[in-house]
């Protein structure tokens, strides 16, 4: 397994844009900590501290996939490094002005928040041109998404330090600098000044005019969902059960599980075509949330996230294939923003509706909208695989503008099937 992975990372410019994104993506995982945080030492009540976070979330959700289109349009470094500068700067208004006037603090959270680069799906537009070989991009996708655990892990970490060493307002500007170099180190390479996207059809909805990509969208609106309840049941599991640090030995745990799961997914060739084995891990993931609701004793109700979170890394890993695949050509940068977006709203709701349902059921109420958000999430695929088909293949009512870009992605898949 760890022979796969250095043999991807030992890859001319992998191992750099991989560290590169991971860097450039620090502000945005640590941004709503690192708002939160701000505004409490500023006097801000916890309502403000929620309500700057929330107007940098949305903006954030509107700007990746404009971005994502405007990356496929123009190319990467003359709108990711641009942009990464923005947003920058719009968390150094923030920290200069503080909470004192308070729109030109909400105005600073619009710009940090839109104006965040799409480097996540800039990445994996990079991968097959880099990485070459089909199966090495499989391998990649499932090394990208545990990576993204371990970042949210250890950003917020990052955040908590820089605090205590200097200031909160020091944090933004420290973390903001760091994710400026790191979309730097991304754009001047050489994959990145050389990628074009395929020639695209102007069309207004862009890659949401695949049908498999309204597909995947739906699915994993769900699946973020179901995520972000799980953060807010913890809380409410852990003061039921003693407080302290309980909630982050959930979290934890969820997190191992998709560490170990991804690693393991990414670690070997599948066969058969990834839509069908896109439902089956979806399926498995809501099977593994299901049990949540039973709430043990806090030992086992560490192993039962952990063993919930064993398949959210491969399911992400399996979706990026499926959006390679299914998104129109001349958009792929969009579409896998579109999927991030998707996934990121689908939390932040996830967390709104369970406060209400742990408020009137407690931990378990919670968990339980995690194990109906896995179900929603199996339903939306189930209920349409004749739009989440093999690319190329016409059925009724289907979409025709898919496409396979990188070909033969896993053992099993037929050569072709490009539109």
């Amino acid at each position: 397994m760890a022979a796969g992975y250095a043999e991807l990372l030992r890859t001319r410019h992998a191992a750099r844009l991989l560290a590169g994104t991971l860097v450039g993506r620090l502000p945005n995982a640590t941004a709503p900590l690192a708002v939160v945080l701000f505004a409490r030492a500023e006097g801000g009540s916890y309502a403000l501290a929620g309500a700057l976070s929330a107007v940098y979330g949305v903006c954030n959700a509107i700007g990746q996939p404009l971005l994502g289109r405007a990356v496929d349009l123009y190319g990467q470094p003359r709108v990711m490094l641009p942009a990464s500068v923005l947003s920058a700067l719009g968390m150094a208004l923030l920290a200069a002005v503080g909470l004192d006037v308070l729109w030109l603090a909400y105005a600073a959270m619009v710009v940090a928040g839109f104006f965040t680069p799409p480097l996540e799906g800039g990445l994996r537009a990079l991968w097959p041109g880099v990485l070459k070989r089909p199966d090495r991009v499989h391998a990649a996708y499932a090394l990208d998404a545990v990576a993204q655990e371990v970042m949210f892990a250890v950003g917020p970490l990052l955040v908590t330090l820089c605090v205590a060493a200097w200031s909160a307002g020091a944090a933004l500007l420290v973390i903001n600098a760091v994710g400026v170099l790191g979309a730097l180190s991304v754009v001047v390479s050489p994959p990145s000044r050389g990628w074009r996207s395929a020639p695209r059809e102007a069309h207004w909805l862009g890659a949401l005019r695949s049908a498999g990509m309204l597909v995947l969208i739906g699915a994993f609106f769900f699946v973020g969902l179901a995520l972000g309840s799980i953060a807010v049941a913890a809380v409410a599991y852990a003061d039921e059960h003693g407080g302290g640090a309980v909630s982050s030995w959930l979290l934890s745990a969820l997190g191992a599980g998709a560490l170990a799961g991804g690693l393991v997914y990414g670690a070997r060739d599948w066969p058969g075509h990834p839509e069908n084995r896109l439902r089956l891990l979806i399926g498995l993931l809501a099977l593994g949330y299901l049990p949540l609701v039973l709430v043990p004793g806090v030992a086992g109700m560490t192993a039962l996230t952990g063993v919930a979170g064993v398949f959210l890394a491969p399911a992400l890993a399996c979706a990026f294939v499926v959006v390679d695949r299914h998104a129109p050509k001349g958009t792929v940068t969009e579409a896998f923003s579109w999927l991030v977006t998707t996934f990121g709203v689908g939390s932040a709701v996830g967390m709104s509706v369970a406060g209400p349902a742990v408020e009137g059921g407690g931990g378990q109420a919670g968990f339980a909208v995690a194990g109906a958000g896995g179900l929603a999430a199996l339903l939306v695929l189930l209920s349409t695989k004749r739009f989440l088909g093999e690319p190329g293949r016409r059925t009724a009512g289907a979409a025709p503008a898919e496409n396979d870009r990188n070909g033969a992605v896993e053992p099993g898949f037929r050569a072709g099937r490009q539109a």
